[in-house]
């Protein structure tokens, strides 16, 4: 004997049923990218945000920036490599302030010390 339901193989709320149900969508404009690789991307912006279009966007496919000039894109962004908190030192003191802040160090250290 079949079940009691009148439509097998769907339930409620399943596939789309448009605008009736969600409402109207907004007024959309789109605007074209181009990375470094060569890659378009054309993201869409609401006509009702009032909102100018940004210079550039993330290329999704390579991560790359990429802008609205095909002929110029943005360069690629250069990564600095991870540096250490002794590089950091490095850069704002020299050896010679370096020296100096030791030898105060293990002064203050000796004459706690005692000796």
């Amino acid at each position: 004997m079949a079940s009691g339901s009148a439509i097998r193989g769907s339930r409620v709320g399943a596939g789309p049923m448009g605008e009736a149900e969600r409402g109207d969508s907004a007024p959309r404009f789109w605007v074209s990218y181009w990375c470094a690789n060569g890659h378009e991307t054309k993201p869409s912006f609401s006509q009702e945000a009032n909102a100018e279009a940004p210079e550039t966007w993330d290329c999704p496919r390579c991560g790359f920036p990429a802008g609205q000039d095909k002929a110029n894109p943005p360069s690629r962004t250069r990564n600095e490599p991870y540096k250490t908190h002794l590089a950091y030192v490095k850069e704002r003191r020299s050896d010679e302030d370096g020296q100096a802040i030791l030898d105060e160090a293990l002064a203050a250290l000796r004459a706690r010390r005692g000796s």
